[in-house]
């Protein structure tokens, strides 16, 4: 007996190994490895950078490594993005009254994410190498450019045609609020479109994009101006705690962009408004009530709040949503317990009510239907029901 392979299977050995090697595969050999080929150093004559754009991994497990090749091509797409969005970020804030009012807009991470998943649709793994000595897997991931930037051009014109579709609907159509929630639709994808152009700069070897059919300034200001002059939002609360409530809901929807005014019962303006109460568009009305209960802790005591609202369009006099809102607060006291209580309703109005309420005007949300909202005091507290309340003129 002997070790040695026999003369036939050391000839089988050769043809198997030359067989691989005409096939493309360069790992065989009498070593059993394959060298490491050039791109593991950021260079490759297969893979030049002018004709893919790459990014390599690297990892003890193959599928780890993928994953950082990938993670190596969104980086620098996300970098691109990244610096155009400080220009984009500028002009979605609204200067206002000695104040600014941060307008509702994609973050910057919504954006990224969007555009990253749509780029990476063009990434596969290109080459993979496993350095036996380290124990390292090594992966190429990468895109070919003339490939991923026609499928780009085609995602920006698609994004050019809604563009210009919201914009030319906003300036023919005579409702407000569809006038409103058109020019923000138009400003947002306008923000995505110049996302995916950054990302075009990027697959480009000359490093252009693509001209958009408008600016993201242009757009805002004009949104800006019409809601300034135009889009009245008015606000009138009545029940317990109903002043503090209402000034912190129009302080909520100033600070989401609207024009806001308060109403008080006999129709002047209310505490905060100022001068008489123009022509409004939209109608937010409701009902508030605070009441202390036995909650049967011997140590605390508690206070419940509750709230029912609903918003109207004026001009075709129907109610377009509800919001119902309530909870229960403890203290020491029943003193300390009922301000606690408030200080949550003035929160809760101040955030989530008026972005609820303003991302319906947007048009980015619709309110839940009244009909089909739990209310939010008892029954004998509630705002009345929808055509039971009589809208009299602003």
């Amino acid at each position: 007996m002997t070790d040695r392979l026999s003369i036939p299977s050391q000839c089988a050995a050769i043809l198997l190994c030359a067989g691989l090697l005409l096939g493309g595969v360069t790992a065989c050999g009498w070593a059993g490895h394959r060298a490491k080929p050039a791109w593991v150093e950021g260079n490759s004559a297969v893979y030049p950078a002018g004709q893919y754009l790459l990014g390599v991994g690297q990892a003890e497990m193959k599928s780890v490594a993928s994953e950082r090749a990938y993670a190596a091509v969104a980086r620098i797409f996300k970098a691109e993005v990244s610096a155009q969005a400080k220009d984009w970020e500028s002009y979605l804030v609204i200067e206002g009254k000695g104040q600014t009012n941060a307008e509702r807009r994609l973050t910057l991470d919504h954006v990224t994410q969007v555009s990253t998943d749509k780029v990476l649709e063009n990434v596969q793994v290109l080459d993979s190498w496993y350095d036996a000595g380290k124990g390292q897997h090594y992966v190429l991931a990468g895109m070919n450019r003339a490939q991923a930037e026609t499928a780009m051009a085609e995602r920006l014109r698609e994004l050019d045609r809604e563009i210009d579709e919201a914009v030319s609907e906003a300036r023919r159509t005579q409702d407000k609020v569809a006038k409103v929630r058109n020019l923000r639709r138009a400003a947002k994808t306008l923000v995505l479109r110049e996302a995916y152009n950054a990302d075009l700069r990027v697959i480009r070897p000359s490093g252009q994009g693509s001209s958009p059919p408008y600016r993201v300034s242009e757009l805002t200001a004009e949104l800006e101006q019409f809601l300034a002059s135009n889009l009245i939002v008015a606000v009138e609360v009545t029940g317990e705690q109903a002043e503090p409530v209402q000034r912190a809901l129009i302080e909520g929807l100033i600070r989401e962009g609207l024009r806001v005014t308060g109403r008080a019962p006999e129709g002047e303006a209310s505490p905060g408004a100022e001068g008489a109460v123009p022509a409004a568009e939209v109608l937010v009305t409701g009902v508030t009530r605070v009441w202390l209960i036995d909650a049967g802790d011997p140590r605390f005591r508690y206070a419940r709040w509750c709230s029912d609202f609903a918003v109207y369009d004026l001009a075709a006099q129907r109610i377009v949503g509800a919001i119902s809102r309530g909870g229960k607060e403890g203290h020491l006291s029943d003193r300390e317990a009922t301000a606690k209580a408030v200080r949550v309703m003035q929160q809760e109005f101040s955030n989530e009510v008026a972005k609820a309420i303003a991302a319906h005007i947007y048009g980015e949300s619709e309110l839940p239907a009244s009909a089909a909202l739990p209310a939010g005091c008892p029954r004998e507290d509630r705002a009345p029901k929808p055509g039971a309340l009589h809208i009299r003129p602003l």
